[in-house]
């Protein structure tokens, strides 16, 4: 759009302030909280990382230490940030673009881990990998999902994450300690379905998040985020709160892809350092 200039006249509504307000165009509120809980999760995730970075590849027992004590805190912080990216696929423009793009990067990051860690701990299907299939088929099936009542949609996310669960890990179909069935041994087999959360007898990826149950998570979100679509979220939600997180939040992408080459960096300093003190 080109730039034009009205001379001020009193006398003209248009020069009033008040006018001026009234005659922004009226896009999506940007949601503050949301980009203020996802940079809690991306803080919390830097965290974990720097944990897992000093446990497992520096061998320093305190990290390996508080690595085991933040482990099981790790789902919870992982699944609202997936929750909260499928919220925001309802304000995005285009969800197919935006996850064909971010499949292209988390192969990216897969080459990059392979080249700095080798194939002991390469990113086979880390979290961005995921989200970018979560995105594009969301993306495809808009129009099925808006043909699904919103609550009854959520519902039944919700229900398939639970009874997904434990595919990957306990190789079960249920509810976790209530009821549940034995997956058929064969599809854990190859080395190629290991996206859906099938992985064969030694699988290696350091960062691992298959589409079950993880899609589900993203597509409840997603049907929640209709919500948000409609401006109907709470009005504090519209407010920032801790601006340090807000923007956390918005640049989630960036700080992923930078924070791990960051604690490289710090731990081989720290490294470099101590031994030449010891010496």
């Amino acid at each position: 759009m080109g730039t034009y200039f009205i001379k001020e006249d009193k006398t003209m509504p248009e020069a009033t302030s008040e006018y001026k307000e009234k005659s922004k165009p009226k896009g999506k509120p940007r949601i503050h909280l949301l980009d203020e809980i996802r940079g809690f999760c991306v803080f919390c995730m830097v965290f974990y990382h720097a944990f897992y970075t000093i446990g497992i590849f520096f061998n320093w027992s305190w990290g390996m230490w508080l690595l085991n004590f933040f482990t099981p805190a790790e789902p919870f912080f992982a699944g609202a940030f997936i929750f909260i990216s499928g919220i925001s696929s309802n304000l995005s423009h285009s969800n197919i673009e935006r996850g064909a793009k971010l499949f292209f990067i988390s192969y990216i990051v897969t080459f990059v881990s392979f080249i700095a860690v080798g194939n002991s701990a390469v990113i086979r299907f880390g979290i961005l990998h995921m989200l970018s299939i979560c995105m594009m088929l969301y993306g495809i099936l808009t129009k099925v999902n808006k043909l699904i009542p919103l609550w009854l949609g959520f519902l039944l996310e919700v229900v398939l994450f639970v009874l997904t669960m434990d595919i990957s890990i306990k190789h079960t179909f249920g509810i976790p300690y209530l009821w549940n069935v034995s997956v058929p041994a064969w599809l854990y087999t190859t080395d190629f379905l290991y996206p859906l959360g099938f992985p064969q007898a030694g699988f290696i990826s350091s960062d691992y998040f298959p589409l079950m149950p993880w899609l589900f998570l993203f597509f409840a979100g997603g049907f929640f985020g209709r919500i948000a679509a409609q401006k109907k979220f709470p009005k504090f939600s519209y407010k920032k709160h801790i601006p340090f997180f807000s923007l956390m939040g918005r640049y989630a992408l960036i700080i992923y892809l930078l924070h791990q080459p960051v604690i490289f960096g710090i731990c081989e300093g720290v490294k470099f350092v101590v031994s030449h003190i010891n010496h």
